[in-house]
C-alpha cells in the first residue's frame, strides 16, 4: 500500500467545461462511470496530462558534430555485411 504524502492542493471548479477546466458536475459524472472517486479521477487527468506534456527520455546534447558523423560512419563501414549484393528477384525466383 502506497503511504499518503502530506501535500494538498485546493482544486477549484469551472463555472462550465472548457478545454481548460471542468465542472464538479462533469468530474462527478466521470467518477461516477468509472466507479471510482473524485480524486482519483483528477489524478487519472494529471496522470494523462503529464505523459502527453512531458518528455519522456532525457534531452539529448543537440545535433551531432561533423566528426561524430564522420566516426559513426567508419564504426558502420566496419560493421555493415560485405560480398556480393544478391536482387530479391533471385532470392525467390
Amino acid at each position: 500500500m502506497m503511504k499518503a504524502v502530506n501535500d494538498s492542493l485546493l482544486v477549484k471548479f469551472q463555472s462550465r467545461d472548457t478545454p481548460f477546466g471542468m465542472t464538479r458536475a462533469t468530474v462527478s459524472a466521470i467518477a461516477k462511470e468509472l466507479g471510482i472517486n473524485e480524486m482519483q479521477v483528477i489524478h487519472i487527468a494529471l496522470s494523462r496530462s503529464a505523459t502527453d506534456v512531458l518528455s519522456t527520455y532525457a534531452a539529448d546534447d543537440g545535433p551531432l558534430t561533423a566528426k561524430e558523423v564522420l566516426a559513426l560512419r567508419k564504426d558502420a563501414a566496419k560493421r555493415l555485411p560485405k560480398g556480393k549484393v544478391v536482387l530479391r528477384d533471385a532470392l525467390f525466383g
